[in-house]
């Protein structure tokens, strides 16, 4: 294969990551390292920083749109973001001192998660008939559009959710995602936020979290242009289309397709690493 050739696959795997990764928060770099490790042979070091700068242009082309169509919750996004950086800073200073091998088993099992959450179907959240104090103080309630007109809801649990992003930023950093899946999991499941809210508001958040550790990985050397160009136009270009889709599409296909392809790559990855 032609490296000309080479970079055009490359761009549109990046397109399919970014796609994906608008639709369900996720970022994309669940897919973008393993097509990288897998397919080019690159480097899991510098996959992770060429993915980094995936997850930034995912969530550029995609962040805009949700927050003019009233989706996205900024208020909670700035304010988890704080947590999401320490940790982020904190998880590229660690990637340096941890075998490769332990970071591969680390972002398979990061993997295997992404697929079995992705699959399980939201809970719809009813509207909470107590705000919570410091959510009210804060002003983190809100209303997003549905086709029933805009539809209140109230947040939860801020403390404990803001730990969780410090985690979220750190394993973001170690293995070149997003952690987009522990972003809307929090924020789903423990926020109380609604679903499309959750991933929108991880969409906006992520890119920020990969700011923050693509610095560190460019100043080791670890972010190669070559492959970080036409990944970042890839990833943006899909974001973009992700984002137009969203309100308008039942993704449970597109779920079931992205379980199988990061199962399949995580179970390949393990392969050439230990055996």
């Amino acid at each position: 294969m032609t490296p000309e050739w080479s970079m055009f696959v490359l761009f549109l795997a990046a397109c399919a990551a970014g796609f994906l990764g608008a639709l369900t928060g996720l970022g994309g770099g669940v897919v973008i390292v393993p097509v990288l490790m897998l397919a080019f042979g690159v480097d899991l070091r510098y996959a992770v920083g060429t993915s980094l700068i995936a997850v930034i242009a995912t969530s550029t082309g995609s962040a805009a749109a949700y927050v003019r169509d009233g989706f996205t919750n900024v208020r909670v996004g700035v304010l988890l973001e704080v947590a999401t950086v320490v940790g982020a800073i904190g998880g590229a200073l660690l990637a340096a001192l941890l075998s490769p091998q332990f970071i591969v088993v680390l972002f398979v099992c990061a993997l295997f998660y992404s697929a079995l959450a992705t699959l399980r179907p939201p809970a719809p959240h009813p509207l909470e008939s107590e705000p919570d104090a410091l959510a009210t103080k804060l002003q983190l309630d809100g209303v997003y559009p549905t086709k029933d007109g805009l539809t209140p809801y109230r947040v939860r649990n801020v403390p404990w959710a803001f730990v969780i992003m410090i985690g979220a930023g750190t394993l973001s950093a170690i293995v070149g995602i997003g952690s987009g899946i522990i972003k809307v999991l929090a924020m789903d499941r423990l926020m109380r936020l609604p679903f499309k809210v959750s991933t929108t508001t991880s969409n906006f958040m992520i890119g920020v979290t990969a700011a923050a550790s693509s610095g560190v990985y460019l100043h080791r050397g670890q972010i190669e242009p070559q492959l970080a160009g036409p990944v970042a136009l890839g990833a943006l270009i899909g974001a973009l289309a992700g984002a137009r889709v969203l309100p308008k599409i039942k993704t449970l296909w597109l779920r079931r397709i992205f379980a199988i392809v990061v199962v399949g790559s995580g179970i390949e990855m393990l392969r050439r690493t230990f055996w």
